[in-house]
């Protein structure tokens, strides 16, 4: 399997449930709470490493526009979370998820110049289809909480968008 899809084939595996079986029932509102938290974080993570690292110019405004957008989702599910006092609920699918990001956010690291922008592009392209999916076809379903559906409704959208981009993006690079 090819480096950038590694992390997202892990992540579909532990979103769809097949390593957890208390995800296999859905996850509760505070464990889909801090499981958006961490993915968002998780890309937030690696958008800096691109910023980092890459020189290509449209490269780095896709990195800061993933800055951006994750780290605003993120502010508006936290005071979510505060208005609703629920508190998010570590859980093996955001540990896994931890996991698997450093891992390969440690191979992009190793990475420079072309190589690196087709291998970041190419794992956020994996990365938001499979968080994509999960938040259509786990967390949105799961949540009880109307306006964390909402949220998570609201973050989807921007995050298709996300996976549009970088699609594009990774079909422009040479």
């Amino acid at each position: 399997m090819h480096r950038s899809n590694v992390i997202g084939a892990a992540i579909g595996l532990i979103l769809a449930g097949a390593t957890t079986s208390a995800l296999a029932e859905g996850p509760t509102d505070p464990q889909i709470a801090h499981i958006a938290y961490t993915a968002g974080d998780i890309d937030v993570k690696t958008a800096e490493l691109a910023l980092q690292k890459s020189k290509t110019k449209t490269v780095r405004a896709f990195a800061e526009d993933m800055v951006r957008d994750h780290k605003a989702v993120n502010d508006k599910a936290l005071a979510l979370v505060k208005k609703l006092n629920v508190t998010p609920e570590d859980n093996d699918t955001s540990k896994g998820l931890v996991k698997d990001a450093d891992q390969e956010r440690a191979k992009l690291a190793k990475l420079s110049g072309a190589e690196f922008d087709k291998a970041y592009v190419a794992n956020e392209v994996a990365y938001h289809k499979t968080v994509n999916g999960a938040l259509e076809k786990t967390l949105i379903p799961s949540s009880s909480n109307a306006e964390l559906k909402g949220l998570l409704e609201t973050g989807l959208k921007i995050f298709q968008g996300h996976q549009q981009h970088a699609e594009h993006l990774l079909g422009s690079l040479k």
